[in-house]
């Protein structure tokens, strides 16, 4: 990152920034001044951005692909901006579908991957439809280069990539802010999150994702715009939520939602526990545990699941209704049942977790219980369960913030591990006293009760 930062001191001259206009031409970074390769872009890219060039259109790699390449990271997905509509896009690429309401897109098929191409688009407000409270509610005015490059969201997602010159424009100074670690909002930044108030969460990600800091004024009409995330649909909270914890970073995700108060609008419950001072310590630090496991997971290339964290994240508002509806003297059954499908419901109005979804992570939090009986038959016919791996993964991380679930979290371990005989040992009990049964008795032969009839 220090190699990466003096290379890009020497791209930025002193004075050379403040004299970019944010509406004339754009400061021109040539091949030999930029890190940016065609090997790094994705194969099938090139193939949009070729087609479109041959065309006559103009036809840029842009967005955060762009800002991955110059700081060395490997893309996770490429967006191409371009002046040519929808309707003709479709007509170049069979592979193509035309997708969005708000936004009208066009995204291209290949056998692993889609290219999303999206038209330049204005700048200006006029013909935009917004709600009472200014949020966009659809934007298709199509504009020029320059007025697309001003309506994106933060500087350093503005630079664009023109694989006809192999050069870098950038409009807005976003290399000088991708050299000195600051996310800025280009425009006025209450103004622009209440056009889209999710560009609050977005804003978080990016910081935590690449370890910069919120600029000053980007950063302080949050706290006055974060109530306008209860307007933004609970399906597209849903979305953001994966994007917030599963990107290898929820950990200090976590950390900035809470600074700047923005956790307990997507989970109220939990947040709820946070603030209790009796058990504020408990629940963050499992949830710091579990956010450090995800991370390492995502290092790794190993599998993450969505369902597991939600279990996580609402595990302990689950737990302390459970125990409200135990007082109630509930059978057990019932009283799981209510608390989870509660929990589950009363989270459904802020993000919608899919239906699927809930009865696994019930059966998540259900075998926690049963993960406890450790003889007889029930460890074999758990450890058949479907749901066995993802509960007992659930378990070693409670073990790690909870020292007294160490030694059953261990036990569970070693019979994972063992043969089936080896199994059949850790459940036998040699100093348990024999089942007693009561004596048979035969059951006498029962008589047929005597004729009422007469003989005549």
């Amino acid at each position: 990152m220090q190699k990466l930062i003096r290379f890009l001191s020497k791209i930025i001259r002193p004075g050379t920034a403040s004299q970019i206009s944010m509406e004339g031409e754009p400061r021109i970074i040539k091949r030999s001044q930029h890190n940016i390769s065609r090997q790094n872009i994705s194969p099938n890219c090139c193939k949009v951005l070729y087609r479109l060039e041959r065309e006559g259109y103009q036809a840029f790699l842009v967005g955060g692909s762009v800002r991955d390449l110059l700081l060395g990271y490997e893309p996770k997905d490429f967006d191409v901006a371009t002046n040519a509509t929808p309707e003709e896009v479709r007509r170049l690429f069979r592979n193509c579908r035309l997708i969005g309401r708000r936004f009208r897109l066009a995204h291209v098929y290949f056998k692993q991957e889609v290219i999303e191409v999206a038209t330049f688009r204005t700048n200006e407000p006029h013909g935009r439809e917004t709600s009472d409270e200014g949020i966009v509610i659809r934007d298709n005015i199509y504009g020029t280069l320059a007025d697309d490059v001003l309506r994106r969201d933060f500087t350093v997602n503005a630079l664009l990539y023109n694989i006809k010159s192999f050069s870098v424009l950038d409009y807005v100074n976003g290399l000088e802010d991708l050299n000195h670690g600051i996310l800025r909002l280009i425009g006025d930044p209450l103004t622009r999150y209440r056009e889209d108030p999710v560009r609050i969460l977005r804003a978080i990600r990016f910081a935590a994702k690449l370890g910069f800091r919120l600029e000053e004024k980007t950063a302080a009409p949050i706290p006055q715009c974060a109530p306008l995330l209860r307007q933004i649909a609970s399906a597209r909270l849903f979305e953001e939520v994966n994007k917030l914890f599963l990107n290898g970073h929820g950990a200090k995700t976590f950390s900035l939602l809470l600074q700047y108060d923005l956790f307990g609008l997507l989970f109220p419950e939990t947040q709820q526990l946070l603030n209790d001072p009796l058990l504020n310590l408990e629940v963050d630090r499992f949830l710091q545990v579990v956010f450090q496991a995800t991370d390492e997971r995502v290092r790794n290339g190993q599998s993450v699941n969505i369902l597991f964290l939600l279990a996580a994240l609402l595990w302990y508002p689950q737990q302390q209704r459970l125990r409200r509806y135990e007082t109630e003297e509930l059978p057990q059954n019932i009283a799981k049942e209510k608390a989870a499908e509660e929990i589950l419901s009363k989270e459904m109005d802020i993000i919608e977790i899919p239906r699927r979804m809930h009865h696994l992570i019930a059966d998540i939090w259900n075998m926690q219980f049963y993960l406890e009986v450790r003889r007889g038959k029930r460890p074999f016919r758990m450890i058949n369960h479907p749901q066995f791996s993802m509960a007992y993964d659930f378990l070693l991380l409670r073990a790690k913030a909870d020292p007294a679930l160490l030694e059953t979290a261990s036990w569970w371990t070693t019979f994972c591990e063992v043969s089936h005989e080896e199994r059949q040992q850790l459940v036998y009990v040699p100093n348990s006293s024999p089942r007693r049964h009561r004596p048979f008795k035969k059951r006498r032969p029962q008589t047929s009760p005597p004729s009422s009839s007469t003989e005549s």
